[in-house]
């Protein structure tokens, strides 16, 4: 029986919130990864960097302020930092877990770049907050950079960057290759570095890519039998949050798309995972997403947790 191909996205969950967290966490994580692995599937795992790409842009910040001659890294390189930060921690908890179960299986991690718009609408009205609290000096100082900050009344102020729609992965042919030969590949971490095209050239953004829209584009992109979103709840469900809640364990894309036009998801968690979902079964209609939690995956595979989605 050949094995069923499938992009792995992992979320905050999957890898904690500061160093320490991350390594525990990572443990568990490759747990649940080696179980589908036993199961038969070939694993493209793709993973959130929220809190680590945070750490790294303080970290990069301050020590700017400390000692001057330092550059400040921009958001990209921070980007590639967390990328290589988290796979690597992924890969070598993963490759110890599937040593320890008998399973000899290369896992590599792939620093990968993901095209976007430079006129992306996202661009002009930037979202997504990063980085450390500032001043109303130092957001000042920023402002004048160019950088977009907002005021969190009592906290401070923060940096904005824009989440534009990702064109193309770079980096897609060594993915597929390494996929093909039966590897586990780490890519896309994040949602990607990033990049804006100018010739032959490849410039960083200042942006950040919504993972799991990426996840349902390298899905999609490596024609994947199925797209598994982990996240910190068992289901999609219907009024979350209200005393009429209630889970969703099957549903079409039209029935995914129209709730979502229903404003039934919000808007900055569940809202991203469901999108992915439709883009990517309008181009594998074949395809099957999965989202629920970690402890919950190897049931939901089997159709007993979890809520499916098809086209």
């Amino acid at each position: 029986m050949s094995k069923k191909r499938v992009v792995v996205s992992l979320g905050h969950d999957a890898l904690g919130y500061t160093t320490e967290a991350q390594w525990d966490a990572v443990k568990k994580t490759a747990k649940a990864l080696a179980d589908l692995i036993e199961e038969d599937y070939q694993l493209t795992i793709t993973h959130s960097n929220g809190p680590q790409v945070s750490m790294i842009h303080k970290a990069m910040t301050e020590l700017r302020r400390v000692y001057i001659d330092y550059t400040p890294a921009p958001m990209c390189v921070c980007s590639a930092m967390s990328q290589g930060y988290v796979g690597y921690d992924i890969q070598n908890s993963l490759r110890a877990e599937l040593l320890g179960r008998g399973i000899s299986k290369p896992v590599s991690t792939i620093l990968t770049q993901v095209t976007v718009d430079p006129y992306d609408e996202a661009f002009y009205e930037p979202t997504k907050v990063i980085g450390r609290y500032m001043s109303k000096e130092d957001a000042e100082i920023e402002i004048k950079k160019g950088n977009y900050v907002k005021e969190d009344p009592g906290h401070g102020f923060r940096r904005v960057v824009a989440a534009p729609k990702p064109i193309d992965i770079v980096e897609i042919e060594a993915i597929r290759a390494l996929a093909d030969a039966g590897q586990i590949v780490i890519a896309c971490g994040g949602g990607g570095i990033p990049v804006i095209e100018q010739k032959h050239a490849l410039k960083g953004a200042s942006a950040v890519i919504e993972k799991d829209v990426i996840a349902g584009k390298l899905a999609s992109d490596l024609k994947c039998d199925e797209l598994i979103i982990l996240t910190g709840v068992e289901y999609v469900y219907k009024d979350f949050g209200k005393e009429s809640q209630s889970p969703i364990a099957r549903m079409t894309a039209a029935e995914a798309e129209a709730m979502a036009d229903e404003k039934e998801f919000g808007e900055g968690t569940m809202l991203p995972k469901i999108e992915a979902a439709i883009s990517y079964l309008r181009k594998v209609p074949a395809g099957r997403v999965i989202i629920t939690s970690m402890d919950r995956v190897k049931d939901a595979i089997k159709g007993r947790a979890g809520t499916i989605i098809t086209a």
